[in-house]
C-alpha cells in the first residue's frame, strides 16, 4: 500500500501524462473520431428528414387522388339516381 508522499506524486505524474497524451496527436485523433461520429449522425438525421418529407408528399398526393375518386363516384351515384330505371320507362 502506498503511504505518504508517493500517492500524490503518482497521481500528479499520471495526470500530467494524461494531459500530455490527450493534447497531442492521440488526443486530436480521438477528438476527430468523436466529431466524425457526430457528423455522420447529423448526415443520417438529415437523410431521414428528407425521406420523411418525401413520404409526406407522396401521402398528400394519394389523399388528393382518393378525394378525386370519391368525388367521381359520388357524381356517378347522383347521375344514376336521376336517370329513370330501365323497367320503369317501359311500364
Amino acid at each position: 500500500m502506498l503511504n505518504g508522499p508517493e500517492l500524490p506524486i503518482i497521481v500528479l505524474f499520471m495526470s500530467l501524462a494524461a494531459i500530455f497524451v490527450l493534447r497531442g496527436p492521440l488526443g486530436r485523433a480521438i477528438g476527430e473520431r468523436i466529431g466524425a461520429r457526430h457528423d455522420a449522425g447529423d448526415r443520417e438525421l438529415q437523410d431521414l428528414k428528407g425521406e420523411v418529407e418525401d413520404l409526406r408528399h407522396q401521402l398528400y398526393e394519394v389523399q388528393e387522388r382518393l378525394d378525386f375518386a370519391e368525388r367521381l363516384l359520388a357524381r356517378q351515384d347522383e347521375r344514376a339516381g336521376a336517370l329513370p330505371k330501365g323497367g320503369d320507362a317501359h311500364g
